[in-house]
């Protein structure tokens, strides 16, 4: 990856998260945001990958980009549809409520950190496909991870969805499925799809694949601590009240428990 690719596609992503201001503050939806930085980090993996292969014409910068683009589209056209709904996701709406007249300014900031951190997520997917190495044992690894990762946040959404959609869940927290084992199975997925990046990256002749390692780190800070569970666990207990924290002390938070005990 040249100095030059990485500073143009950080550029690129500085914009979108612009266009996302813009796109937000015109239809009075932030949820739109969720799905700009989703489309538009994808596309910073795809473009890296190509660069990987025109460099090193290696079949692991197609797979990249092949499974960079399936995750981009499946996660950004899930957010789409939920956002076309015309609900603000909790988050967002949350903000409008604590940031009240300061809202544009704080949000215009708070995009830009998030162009930030799609910039340094995207590395990830770069140094995965620059591997020049042959195709091994670990990219097999690495294509089974992304995959499962893939599969499994949608199915969660899909159960979510599903939950959602029954009016006599109306007010209930959604224990079901997946949801059983994980309060956030959606983001445990989305975590895991960030750890094929490095086995994808790692090799002999290219060490500096491990620095892909900080893309997993990376995401699971932000969900886990950050702009994930946090602010999203907050507005369930306001809304859910004894409800989710009984659910909190029986289901933990991100890693799914494997066995559940009847009682």
């Amino acid at each position: 990856m040249s100095p030059t690719l990485i500073i143009v596609i950080s550029a690129a992503l500085s914009g979108a998260m612009g266009f996302a201001f813009w796109l937000q503050k015109r239809t009075e939806n932030a949820g739109w945001v969720d799905a700009v930085w989703t489309f538009a980090l994808g596309l910073a993996g795809v473009v890296y990958a190509a660069a990987a292969f025109r460099h090193g014409s290696n079949v692991r910068a197609l797979l990249v980009a092949g499974l960079v683009a399936a995750w981009s589209l499946r996660l950004g056209f899930y957010i789409v549809g939920r956002t076309r709904r015309g609900t603000e996701d909790a988050r967002y709406a949350q903000f409008r409520r604590d940031w009240g007249p300061d809202f544009d300014r704080r949000m215009l900031i708070f995009l830009q950190i998030q162009a930030l951190a799609a910039a340094f997520l995207a590395l990830s997917m770069g140094l995965a496909a620059g591997n020049p190495a042959p195709l091994g044992v670990l990219d097999g690894l690495a294509l089974l991870v992304l995959l499962v990762a893939i599969l499994g946040a949608g199915i969660a959404d899909a159960q979510l969805g599903r939950f959602r959609a029954d009016p006599t869940n109306r007010g209930r927290v959604c224990a079901v499925g997946m949801w059983a084992r994980s309060r956030h199975p959606n983001y445990f997925f989305e975590w895991l799809g960030w750890c094929a990046y490095p086995l994808f990256a790692v090799s002999r002749v290219h060490l500096l694949g491990l620095l892909a390692l900080s893309g997993p780190a990376f995401m699971y800070w932000l969900l886990v601590h950050v702009s994930g569970i946090p602010p999203l666990e907050a507005q369930m207990l306001r809304s859910r009240g004894k409800a989710y924290r009984d659910y909190q002390a029986t289901t933990p938070a991100f890693f799914p428990k494997l066995f559940r005990i009847s009682r």
